[in-house]
């Protein structure tokens, strides 16, 4: 069988057979910076009319101490254009974490203050109040640039500024110690969620600021999450779509995945998700040989079983 692609996102959230492709080849740079812009762009087109702004910056690491410049630099930060604006602490939803449980094992770190006092704020937008980070390979684990990661993290939280942490990564358990051991464990066999946005309000502090993990699955939209400005206002910004506008304009559907297969390391997703995927390739299979245009997609999945969908796929991949 020929390749299957399409322009569209035959997924309704993060489309397995990208990231797959990404984290097995590499790659995910590509990605990481146009999806920045993307978003950047979104925000600016809400934040905007309330008086707030988005500045893309330029790197996602930390720099090392002793370089020339040592700020900490976000990949999106949310500025307030009115710096006379009260700066009550936002309410918060409620939450059966706080910021302080989420991170509390960074304080073993052997340099968690690396960066400390370090951090600088864009003089003409004023205080910054939120920060944006995707996640990169690089910021997970437990290398150095995941230490560093982690101790930028820890440093922004310290000044209170609302932290939004993206994580399309599968492969790899959260960036944090209560999903990392209550949900995430062995994601292949437990079944745990394998992508998640992250809010961390650290209003009035860390230790009784709200922590508010949107965990979600393979097939699955990417959900509308709510942040924290300041003065009390806050925002609800839709992650899905500046996702479906990455996808869509940068070709990644013609390009790179091909639904006639499985995803590169199928088996590193749990076995519920493989379902998922299994069924998603199959609806795709299925209206390609119906002569149906991919580009209507997404379609109408079947709730049939992995080991039925994998017959399927095979039986049509074979045409």
């Amino acid at each position: 069988m020929p390749p299957v692609r399409s322009i569209k996102n035959q997924y309704l959230g993060i489309n397995a057979h990208l990231h797959s492709f990404w984290q097995a080849k590499g790659g995910w740079h590509n990605f990481h910076n146009r999806h920045i812009g993307d978003l950047a762009g979104l925000l600016r087109q809400q934040l905007l009319p309330m008086g707030y702004t988005a500045v893309m910056e330029e790197s996602l690491q930390v720099r090392r101490v002793g370089d020339e410049t040592r700020k900490p630099r976000a990949d999106i930060l949310i500025g307030d254009l009115n710096p006379a604006r009260s700066s009550h602490p936002f309410t918060p939803a409620a939450s059966t974490l706080t910021v302080a449980e989420m991170i509390e094992a960074e304080q073993d770190l052997e340099k968690p203050y690396r960066a400390l006092g370090v951090y600088e704020h864009d003089d003409q937008l004023g205080e910054p109040v939120a920060w944006l980070e995707l996640l990169s390979p690089t910021n997970k684990g437990s290398d150095q640039d995941a230490l560093t990661y982690l101790a930028k993290r820890r440093l922004l939280l310290e000044q209170r500024i609302t932290f939004v942490e993206i994580d399309y990564l599968h492969e790899t358990p959260p960036t944090f110690t209560p999903l990392k051991d209550y949900t995430h464990k062995i994601y292949q066999s437990q079944g745990a969620h394998p992508y998640r946005i992250v809010v961390l309000d650290p209003h009035p502090d860390m230790r009784k600021g709200p922590a508010q993990p949107s965990e979600f699955d393979v097939d699955q939209p990417i959900p509308t999450i709510h942040i924290p400005l300041s003065a009390g206002e806050s925002m609800d910004f839709d992650f899905g779509v500046g996702y479906r506008k990455t996808f869509e304009e940068m070709f990644y559907g013609l390009e790179i995945v091909d639904y006639s297969h499985l995803p590169l390391n199928f088996e590193r997703y749990s076995v519920a998700d493989q379902m998922r995927i299994a069924q998603r390739m199959l609806a795709v299979l299925e209206a390609t040989h119906a002569g149906i245009n991919l580009e209507n997609a997404p379609f109408e999945v079947k709730e049939i079983p992995l080991e039925t969908a994998l017959a399927q796929i095979k039986t049509l991949a074979k045409n």
